[in-house]
């Protein structure tokens, strides 16, 4: 008689190895009752840990005398539906992640700690009883609506690309009725927590269906409860930043992504998933259509129209008669400056002001000055850590590094000749708030930025208290630039708008384009005429004078043609390795190794170089940077030298990582 067929458990486990862990069946547990998405408690080195099942094998690379028993199933039920580990199996083949580590980042934490899923959902659930009327559609709204509309049930993305209060949300919000209609739910994807109470509000307002909130800013019994609404189907509408891409549903009809262009969507540590993209195969893997909107588009999404890939709806007009500010170039080049403001800016400010309207001041730079130095012999205050300057903070009396987070009390002298000519150099957010205190005593000013909104719920109060008019002047970063709707809001200017212009960085441009008008954006939304103010060293500069005088398509369009002229993005695909060590030669020797194992013509390696910040929390910094104009070639070349990093002697004194598609390579 034959004996029985011995199966053998693969896990997903949260540990940076690729590949699955093979384990022997919990003791008296039946396998047959096994599903893909059950959490397993399996000992693993000296501890326990909490793995995902995946699958059975008749086979194992290990022999069965080594395999350790699982200690016990936790589940009856999976916690991630099939159609979510596809999506987990996908994203970490294209970005090349551990499987576990991609399965830690969709899971909860309360699921990943092994706690139990017998947890009520529904102190997360929100509604409204009465639900506002929609708005009138203009011509152009309404035939975004329709064409959203007709590829319900099959996969389409469809790019909203309209300016600054066109009306993007409320064709989000008339699109959202007609899914929610047919019994199915929605995702809405915003770049930032600060933009989720606002959109939730809107939402509210609109709809007498359960929503739920998923972001960082919530407790992870509060996110449990979200994520399980969401997968039981209480909850219709799920609001969240970039890890709510992950997020299990029971029908889902529509995802929204707003700002689809904003940086914030790609995870720059760890797993290095950009959630649009994300966004865009979970569409297409449930056969449903998705939205990307944006005023701004970023070059990717607009040369995956320009290829025929996307659905462009284009939205000209402001809605509501509402319309576009005026711009005016401030040329500082033979202007004093106090604070980095000039005499026609504040001039301008007071009419403003004295009219009963808001004005709103960006610079997106926080702190006092971005450098201390000594006008005896030019010393300036170093992080010890990185190869970066400390910004000097005012109110904490502090010197700050932004980049690794250390501090120190401000310095009395110099460190290099102990005189007491210390001076602080360039303006910060805190800097033009000070002054504007000394010029504008009578009004209250709001500072919006990382220092001011650290506190929780900080950041609601300050957004509550500009919308009910207790701020007049609102000063900050590009957190202020986002999404807002100020309607009181009628000047807007940007205090130095030069720092993209020059950079060594290919997107700089792009971006400095989506953040003027984005800033821009927030003037004159409602009946009030806005003006928009710039100051700038370059006002002949093409680029700013075709951004300002023509649109965003032309500037889009130009920068795009150098782009294909260089080889850049998104004509070429990028991946970058990055190493970190305490030594320099073991991050350049392992890249180097790994490297000597790349042969591939189509790809062209650049490095190992050291990073343009040589060294960030006491680690010193060497990147590879490799491009190839064909997508599949490239990712063979990277699927199988990985496979080489585990001989790799040095390995063990390096931090490295992988970026796919990176967006930072600067």
């Amino acid at each position: 008689m034959n004996s029985p067929k011995k199966h053998y458990l693969q896990l997903a486990v949260p540990t940076p190895l690729r590949r699955y862990f093979d384990y022997l069946p919990p003791a008296g547990f039946p396998v047959e009752n096994l599903q893909a998405g059950m959490r397993i408690r399996i000992p693993f080195q000296q501890r326990e840990l909490i793995g995902i099942f995946m699958g059975l094998t008749e086979k194992s690379d290990v022999p069965t005398h080594k395999l350790k028993q699982a200690i016990e199933c936790l589940d009856q039920k999976p916690v991630i539906s099939s159609d979510i580990l596809d999506l987990c199996r996908w994203a970490a083949d294209y970005y090349h992640s551990p499987i576990g580590e991609v399965i830690a980042t969709v899971l909860p934490a309360w699921l990943r700690q092994g706690k139990s899923t017998d947890i009520s959902s529904k102190k997360s659930i929100t509604r409204q009883d009465t639900p506002t009327t929609p708005l009138v559609l203009n011509a152009e709204q309404h035939a975004a609506l329709l064409a959203i509309e007709s590829s319900h049930h099959h996969f389409k993305v469809h790019v909203l690309d309209g300016v600054t209060g066109s009306g993007k949300t409320e064709v989000y919000l008339q699109a959202i009725a007609k899914v929610l209609e047919r019994d199915e739910q929605v995702m809405v994807l915003v770049p930032e927590i600060g933009l989720t109470p606002q959109t939730v509000q809107r939402f509210r307002e609109r709809f007498s269906v359960p929503i739920v909130c998923l972001h960082s800013g919530i407790t992870e019994k509060q996110r449990y409860q979200a994520w399980l609404a969401a997968k039981t189907g209480t909850a219709r509408i799920v609001i969240g930043t970039r890890s709510a891409v992950f997020t299990p549903f029971v029908k889902l009809g529509l995802i929204v992504i707003d700002e689809e262009h904003d940086l914030s969507f790609k995870q720059q540590d760890g797993f290095r998933y950009h959630a649009r993209d994300v966004a865009i195969m979970r569409a297409h893997f449930n056969h449903i259509p998705i939205v990307l909107g944006s005023a701004t588009p970023s070059l990717e999404t607009l040369h995956n129209i320009h290829q025929g890939r996307f659905d462009h709806l284009e939205l000209r007009e402001r809605a509501g008669g509402a319309e576009l500010p005026q711009f005016q170039i401030l040329d500082v080049r033979n202007l004093s400056l106090e604070d980095g403001l000039s005499v026609p800016l504040i001039n301008e400010m007071r009419q403003h002001l004295e009219s009963g309207n808001q004005v709103m001041l960006f610079l997106n730079r926080r702190g006092f000055a971005p450098v201390m130095m000594c006008d005896a012999c030019g010393w300036m205050a170093q992080c010890k850590r990185c190869d970066m300057r400390m910004t000097y903070h005012y109110g904490a009396a502090s010197l700050h590094c932004h980049h690794c987070d250390s501090q120190k009390n401000l310095v009395k002298r110099c460190e290099n000749c102990s005189a007491h000519d210390l001076q602080a150099i360039g303006q910060g957010t805190e800097r033009i708030e000070k002054a504007l205190s000394t010029y504008f005593s009578h009004y209250s000013i709001a500072r919006i930025d990382r220092d001011s909104t650290r506190r929780k719920g900080s950041m609601d109060d300050i957004l509550t208290r500009i919308q009910n008019g207790e701020h007049q002047i609102l000063i900050g970063t590009q957190m202020l630039a986002k999404g807002h709707h100020f309607p009181d809001v009628t000047l807007v200017a940007i205090v130095n708008a030069d720092s993209g212009f020059f950079s060594a960085d290919f997107r700089a441009l792009e971006r400095m384009g989506q953040l003027l008008l984005q800033v821009a954006g927030r003037a004159g939304r409602k009946e009030k005429p806005g003006k928009v103010m710039i100051q700038t060293r370059h006002s002949d500069h093409p680029l700013l004078l075709q951004l300002l005088h023509e649109n965003y398509r032309t500037f889009s369009h130009t920068i795009l043609a150098e782009r294909k002229q260089a080889s850049l993005p998104p004509y070429v695909f990028f991946a970058l390795f990055r190493a970190e060590a305490h030594q320099l030669e073991y991050a350049t020797d392992f890249l180097q190794q790994l490297k000597n194992q790349m042969h591939e013509k189509k790809v062209q390696i650049t490095g190992p170089l050291v990073a343009p910040m040589p060294r960030r929390a006491g680690k010193h910094r060497v990147q590879l940077l490799l491009q190839c104009k064909e997508r599949p070639v490239l990712q063979r070349l990277l699927k199988n030298v990985l496979h080489h990093l585990e001989v790799i002697p040095v390995k063990h004194r390096v931090r490295w990582s992988l970026d796919v598609d990176p967006l930072e390579i600067f």
